[in-house]
């Protein structure tokens, strides 16, 4: 089987399960489990802020960074394929009270000076903007990386406005790895950030926002309000600790990975976007198959693939993905293009 639906299906290793179960653990409501604590300070650290809290999920992250930054009945600006507008039930309206407005969606290709344009200021009887948010890398945007100098340049936008910016990164590691550049470099750029730990470092379960020590101790309160005081989660956060170490360098592995499916099936016309990380991204517009005729015919073979919408499929490499199934999913689709 090789199941390339998401980077969220990986196991915990032999070595990670062994940190978990060894894990000196308390009450984190209190703030009283030392291993979330560390986890909380180390994350903290490598981005160069000062706090970060661990969360349940990366939707539950970016949602409370979003009322850190944006009151309610203010804007946010992001674009249209944003997992905060795609993928997290509405939630910045249903819990922060947060109207969105979006730019057409163009992956990591975004243009500040178009976002610039966008932006509404007090007064004039409009909605305000208050923040920005942008996806690192871009999951609806097949994985693609947004250039440091794009964001930087998106900061000098902010900035001239007087806007926070938040940065969904949730594979900002993948970036990291991809374009090397420092975590620090990425930190510094942004108000707040969110980073996954359950996606591509393959652990079980959790993300961090990451801010100021202001903003962090609200988001605590946040937390709370949203259903996420943890009690002895240094269970969990001994898996994040244990990923950081050991599961960042080896995303290049599966850069390689994805590359080698990307290059299978390119004569067949169906990459949506070049592959830079771990995503591989098919558009099927000409196709002869369908997306759900696509995963069907090869889940059948013992390939699984996510489905997106009636054109669009992923493919996803990540830990548990062998060499020998990056074989077998290339020959399957390939046969199923093909034919």
């Amino acid at each position: 089987m090789a199941d390339l639906r998401s980077d969220t299906v990986t196991r915990p290793t032999d070595g990670m399960r062994q940190a978990m179960a060894t894990a000196e653990v308390g009450d984190d409501v209190y703030g009283e489990d030392p291993t979330v604590n560390a986890l909380e300070a180390e994350v903290a650290a490598v981005f160069g802020h000062e706090a970060a809290l661990f969360c349940p999920s990366g939707s539950m992250a970016n949602q409370i960074a979003l009322q850190l930054l944006v009151p309610p009945g203010a804007e946010l600006l992001c674009d249209a394929d944003a997992h905060v507008v795609t993928y997290e039930m509405g939630a910045a309206a249903a819990y922060g009270g947060i109207t969105s407005r979006t730019w057409p969606a163009v992956g990591a290709e975004l243009d500040p000076d178009m976002v610039a344009g966008m932006i509404r200021p007090d007064g004039y009887w409009a909605v305000p903007t208050r923040a920005i948010a942008v996806e690192q890398t871009h999951n609806r945007g097949g994985g693609g990386v947004i250039p440091l100098d794009t964001l930087r340049e998106l900061r000098r936008v902010a900035d001239a406005e007087q806007l926070a910016l938040h940065c969904d990164g949730a594979r900002i590691w993948h970036a990291h790895v991809a374009d090397e550049v420092p975590l620090a470099t990425y930190g510094a750029l942004f108000d707040t950030l969110s980073v996954c730990l359950s996606k591509g470092l393959g652990a079980p379960v959790g993300s961090l926002v990451v801010g100021t020590a202001e903003r962090i101790g609200r988001a605590r309160m946040i937390r709370k309000r949203m259903g996420g005081g943890l009690r002895q989660a240094g269970i969990l956060a001994a898996a994040g600790r244990y990923a950081l170490a050991h599961h960042v360098d080896r995303l290049a592995a599966d850069h390689a990975k994805a590359a080698r499916l990307a290059e299978a099936i390119a004569p067949f016309g169906v990459l949506a976007a070049p592959v830079r990380t771990n995503l591989v991204p098919l558009d099927l517009t000409k196709a002869p198959l369908d997306a759900p005729a696509l995963a069907a015919a090869a889940r059948a073979e013992g390939v699984l693939i996510s489905v997106l919408g009636p054109r669009t499929a992923r493919l996803v490499t990540h830990l548990d993905v062998t060499d020998a199934a990056i074989d077998h999913a290339a020959a399957t689709l390939t046969h199923i293009l093909r034919t």
